[in-house]
């Protein structure tokens, strides 16, 4: 009969996704994730696997947990999509130009591990589909509250705005400044395909 586990398995995989995001997948060794996560690495092969088994594993959770904020970020009501999607872009360039802010382990990993690790590439496809399609719904709502264009492609839309996203990060990343950055993402906001104004009537001509 097995023995049952006798750790958290939530603070393992916690301390075992930190020490990838901080040193990477090569960079971080079984003996490594034994230390931060206390459990000798006979126990850590049992209950997860090898090291790739282990950071897919945190990197699947870490996808799942990245979209649901997201799209819980940006659901509401209609009426205050468009205000929504605004905060949600400009905090983001602003965070992600903090001292010491850590690079977001979807992007790290795709870019480590994407070329050569199918799982993870398919994972990473899958997250930012995940994003699009919160920030598609997102745009949706602002189209229902007349705040976007009737003819407005909303799924291209939010792709651009993934693309804008996601490029913030890496220039957040390399140290650009939060003035550049949230510079950035209301450009990406100004150039939404927003409704033409209405035209005024004109008076009718007097006798």
């Amino acid at each position: 009969m097995a023995r049952p586990r006798e750790f958290d398995e939530t603070s393992v995989l916690t301390s075992a996704r930190d020490q990838f995001w901080a040193t990477g997948f090569a960079g971080t060794s079984m003996d490594a994730i034994a230390s931060a996560t206390g459990l000798g690495k006979g126990s850590l092969y049992g209950a997860f696997g090898g090291k790739r088994e282990l950071f897919r594993r945190v990197f699947d959770d870490y996808c799942a947990a990245a979209v649901g904020s997201a799209a819980e970020r940006l659901d509401g009501g209609d009426d205050g999509a468009l205000e929504r999607l605004t905060g949600y872009l400009l905090e983001h360039a602003t965070s992600s130009a903090e001292p010491g802010h850590r690079a977001c382990l979807l992007a790290k990993g795709t870019a480590e591990l994407a070329e050569h690790d199918d799982v993870v590439a398919a994972r990473s496809r899958e997250a930012f589909d995940g994003l699009r399609s919160a920030l598609a719904a997102e745009l949706e709502r602002c189209r229902r509250h007349g705040d976007l264009s009737p003819d407005a492609d909303v799924e291209q839309v939010a792709g651009l705005l993934v693309a804008v996203h996601r490029g913030i990060e890496a220039l957040g990343e390399a140290g650009t400044d939060a003035a550049t950055l949230r510079g950035v993402a209301q450009s990406a906001l100004d150039l939404l395909p927003r409704p033409a104004p209405r035209r005024r009537r004109s008076a009718a001509p007097r006798d």
